[in-house]
């Protein structure tokens, strides 16, 4: 049998214990050790394994994980979710559609201090929709805005996803941080563009909330937005200044989040060790995956399967564009099926050379662009993980009505795909001057 077919082989025995409910860090673990030993032999497996798990565990690149973990947990359980909801409702909140609007800014703010798409999903489900419910909001658009909304949380910096990325192609975190900024942004507008419309053509699913005045503003802004401002400044600030690495950006982004919490007496004690017990868990399951994927990753190689497949692209006579079209595709279903973060690792190796070294792509181009199209995978079915957190919250809501409003946020999502595509400067031209 050829290394060829045994990688294929070795694809579908994956796909199919996913299927079966196996965690997917034991699946990839189990798949590649079992690979690579039939290539190899047992004893040249389990010397794999033991070294990609032990390299994995001590790197000192991946110490920069529980950083931004622990700094978006911090800002969770301090209440700046909170804060920043209510300075984005007070300042937007009387448009049509404005409580919606709203929660898709307060989104991308907490998104600059959280990194990761359920803390910001399940933040802002807590705080707008018990607002939007008492506005009269129709279920499926309040729902749905705020699953799609969880999406802004890993594209706009700082990410886990970037992270992971940066490290799977040996890309600087710093670049691929400032490269979600604008993307981020563009999302965040073409969002609140969708339920701007929507509210125009139907006003009775998404009235206009009271118009603040400008002394609450004020005072919204003083409560909540400042605090995001010092922390993205300390932390992100620095790391594009160049005064320190991604890692030590995330001890400094947790560093601020911490003392502007117990500054302002927004943290108790309960909240403090939530946030430890939350981002040990998210951590584990974190490194667990980054191990796995190695595993895999080594017995992918062995094989040859991404060598070959990236091989076969280049042979094609497709403009690159529509080689890239198809890659998206293949990510767009895959999303489906498993979480994004795995899907991810598992991906990177095959399709990676196949982007940058074949189609010449630019690498931090693609990482926004993979980063965008696997943050799909957390709002559709049957996976969609912002969506069941979103049920979490309004365990009365059926989930088909959740997912039936999120169909016009996944075409808001393909349209800033459309448009990253035709203009790569919007993720590029940020890390560009980060360079000069």
């Amino acid at each position: 049998m050829s290394s060829l077919i045994l990688g294929l082989i070795g694809l579908i025995i994956f796909l199919l214990l996913i299927f079966l409910r196996m965690p997917i860090a034991f699946a990839m673990a189990l798949v590649g050790f079992a690979g690579f030993s039939y290539m190899t032999s047992a004893s040249a497996g389990m010397n794999m394994v033991v070294r990609e798990i032990y390299s994995s565990f001590s790197s000192y690149t991946l110490s920069v994980i529980p950083m931004f973990v622990w700094m978006g947990f911090l800002a969770y359980y301090s209440g700046i979710g909170t804060r920043l909801y209510v300075f984005a409702y007070r300042l937007i909140g009387h448009w049509p559609g404005g409580l919606a609007i709203a929660t898709q800014a307060a989104c991308a703010i907490f998104g600059a201090i959280c990194g990761s798409n359920t803390a910001t999903a399940a933040t802002m489900g807590a705080i707008s929709l018990p607002e939007m419910k008492k506005y009269n909001y129709e279920t499926s658009l309040a729902t749905a805005s705020v699953a799609a909304g969880g999406v802004l949380g890993v594209l706009i910096p700082p990410s886990v996803i970037f992270i992971v990325y940066g490290m799977a192609t040996q890309q600087s975190i710093g670049k691929l941080f400032i490269a979600g900024i604008l993307p981020g942004i563009l999302l965040m507008l073409l969002y609140m563009a969708v339920i701007f419309l929507l509210a125009l053509r139907r006003p009775q699913i998404a009235p206009a909330g009271p118009v603040a005045s400008w002394k609450e503003r004020l005072d919204a802004l003083r409560g909540g937005l400042l605090e995001v401002i010092v922390v993205f400044a300390l932390s992100m600030g620095g790391l594009f200044a160049g005064w320190f690495t991604a890692t030590e950006a995330g001890a400094v982004g947790a560093m601020g989040v911490l003392l502007v919490s117990l500054a302002g007496r927004n943290l108790s004690w309960e909240g403090f060790k939530r946030s430890l017990f939350d981002t040990t868990k998210t951590t584990a399951m974190i490194m667990l995956l980054v191990a796995g994927s190695a595993v895999f990753g080594r017995f992918m190689a062995v094989s040859r399967v991404p060598f070959e497949l990236a091989s076969w692209t280049g042979s094609l006579d497709l403009p690159a564009f529509a080689v890239m079209g198809f890659i998206l595709l293949i990510y767009l279903v895959l999303g489906c099926f498993i979480d994004a973060l795995a899907l991810v690792l598992l991906t990177i190796p095959i399709f990676y050379p196949i982007a940058v070294e074949t189609l010449g792509y630019d690498p931090i181009w693609f990482g926004v662009i993979i980063v965008l199209v696997v943050a799909m995978g957390v709002i559709t079915p049957p996976v969609g993980m912002n969506v069941y957190i979103i049920k979490g919250i309004v365990p009365d809501v059926p989930l088909e009505l959740i997912f039936k409003g999120i169909w016009p946020f996944l075409l808001a999502i393909i349209v800033c795909l459309v448009i990253l595509i035709a203009f790569p400067q919007i993720a590029t031209v940020l890390p560009g001057l980060l360079t000069n």
